[in-house]
């Protein structure tokens, strides 16, 4: 697995603010699932990005094509935690109420920076229930939202996935990407959508 997909930049939850990071070129890709306990790294864990591609229609201020493909140096090691994740389609459109996963290592409610990898289960939200939330203008075709249910991502949470099971197969359908400023339990979080951007995807994978 020589391919990685995540966000342009660490965003913070604060109504907009981001958080300066190192350039992607030069971060190390710590592919760590097969440590939930800790945060620890292992040789076989560790891989370079020696190329990034960044989508040319990024917009920084709004988010828009919040997205990013990282090619590695070396192949990321395979073991039973750590495994590849198919993509959404381009005609998938997933529907409102749908369950799904993100995983992260946010803030939680009792933890700033919790040791362990988090995981949990959050309902997709209607893009038309999304943009009563945070504004018509704010939510467009590249975002897909979820949460509002008890749970939501969070600061430290950016660039993690939102995937979603579909007869035992798990797609990523999308990227945390933003949200509200206090991460509310209660209120929806943006992610950047796969499907609108797959084919951009597919042609950078295919160029590179």
């Amino acid at each position: 697995m020589f391919w990685i997909i995540r966000c342009l930049g660490l965003v913070s939850f604060t109504q907009g603010r981001d958080i300066t990071l190192p350039s992607l070129e030069s971060m190390t890709v710590a592919q760590i699932l097969n440590r939930f306990r800790s945060r620890e790294l292992s040789r076989s864990t560790l891989a370079f990005s020696i190329q990034v591609i960044t989508h040319p229609r990024y917009d920084r201020s709004t988010f828009n094509n919040d997205i990013a493909v990282l090619r590695l140096s070396t192949a990321v090691q395979l073991t039973s935690y750590i495994t590849p994740v198919c993509l959404v389609s381009s005609s998938v459109s997933v529907l409102s109420q749908t369950y799904c996963v993100t995983t992260g290592w946010g803030r939680t409610e009792y933890n700033p920076s919790p040791p362990i990898l988090q995981q949990t289960t959050l309902p997709i939200v209607s893009t038309t229930q999304c943009k009563q939330h945070f504004g018509e203008s704010k939510i467009t075709n590249s975002m897909i939202c979820a949460g509002g249910s008890g749970s939501s991502s969070c600061m430290g949470d950016s660039g993690g996935p939102l995937v979603c099971e579909s007869s035992g197969v798990w797609y990523q359908v999308g990227i945390v990407s933003w949200g509200g400023e206090d991460c509310s339990v209660g209120s929806p979080a943006v992610y950047t959508r796969i499907s609108y951007l797959r084919k951009w995807i597919d042609s950078v994978v295919t160029s590179n």
